[in-house]
């Protein structure tokens, strides 16, 4: 989708985390997931030690860059062992995906923060895009659409680095794939707008850019980081409402959801939309670093975000 000059705001150039080749080994993950549907999640959480220590050897840029983000969420110098939990913690939420993708949402303990948020949404039956970042398991989040009589959440994702793991995952629910509407496609933006039209919900993590998309350079963490103005174009062009939410892992098998009201820039006047981008970005960006710091194991980004 192409923007009006006068809306872009600063271009840049393909980011690392879409170059970076994907690390995955399908066979691995094939045995992995066969491991977790016959002997169960307490058999296949033992294989996430070996996984974990391996990444943590083998990926150094991986480990500079979360030691980097944990030195600035947990206000200290991290040790192995901070940088082990963060790994461990991606992992295990990778992992959880196989069980909800089964459907085997009995597995896990989800407390629900700001229920009433969603409740409003689901009477309204206008849709929403729920806005999220690399944090945690969005689909934790999806899975309360399937559970209840919430509208169905359709994601809008980048697929092309993590096509392996995808296409294992996808394997076990072949549904599931309908929900997904990928980034950079011709037909896009009609799926989204079709979803919205039938009352649905789809969800966004607003934390990476793409390339060519404008950006908003935000302060996080005391330093700036360009964030994407993609996803709240959309909601602009669409007019349609924002929540934000967090499916944050607590170990085990416990998650909490955090569902939160943003600001409405659904009907923006076209000469205030830098300024209100503007704004909603450094919002978005201030809540971010709230659950990060509250959670700092949860965010996902392994590469240098202030790059």
């Amino acid at each position: 989708m192409r923007q009006p000059a006068d809306d872009i705001i600063e271009e840049h150039s393909a980011p690392e985390w879409v170059t970076r080749p994907e690390r995955s080994n399908a066979l691995a993950i094939r045995f992995i997931v066969w491991v977790a549907l016959k002997m169960g999640r307490s058999a296949a959480r033992l294989l996430l030690y070996p996984i974990c220590l391996y990444f943590m050897i083998f990926s150094g840029d991986a480990r500079k860059a979360s030691r980097n983000y944990l030195q600035k969420a947990l206000g200290r110098k991290p040790g192995l062992r901070d940088l082990f939990r963060h790994v461990h913690a991606f992992a295990s939420t990778i992992l959880d995906r196989v069980f909800l993708f089964n459907n085997q949402f009995d597995l896990f303990d989800v407390r629900v923060h700001g229920q009433e948020v969603m409740d409003d949404m689901i009477a309204s039956k206008q849709g929403c895009f729920l806005l999220g970042a690399h944090m945690g398991s969005f689909e934790i989040i999806r899975s309360l659409g399937r559970e209840s009589i919430a509208p169905s959440v359709s994601m809008v994702m980048y697929e092309e680095n993590a096509k392996k793991l995808n296409a294992v995952l996808n394997a076990i629910n072949p549904d599931l794939v309908m929900q997904v509407i990928a980034l950079g496609k011709i037909d896009s933006m009609f799926k989204v707008e079709d979803a919205l039209a039938r009352g649905g919900f789809v969800g966004m993590l607003a934390d990476r850019t793409i390339e060519g998309e404008g950006t908003v350079p935000c302060d996080f963490f005391g330093e700036q980081a360009n964030l994407s103005t993609g996803p709240f174009r959309i909601a602009m062009m669409l007019k349609q409402p924002i929540v934000l939410m967090f499916g944050l892992y607590q170990g085990g098998n416990q998650y909490d959801i955090y569902f939160e009201r943003f600001a409405d820039i659904s009907q923006v006047e076209r000469s205030q939309r830098t300024f209100a981008l503007e704004q909603a970005l450094k919002q978005y960006t201030g809540r971010l670093e709230h659950y990060c710091r509250l959670f700092p194991y949860n965010w996902f980004n392994f590469y240098d975000f202030w790059k």
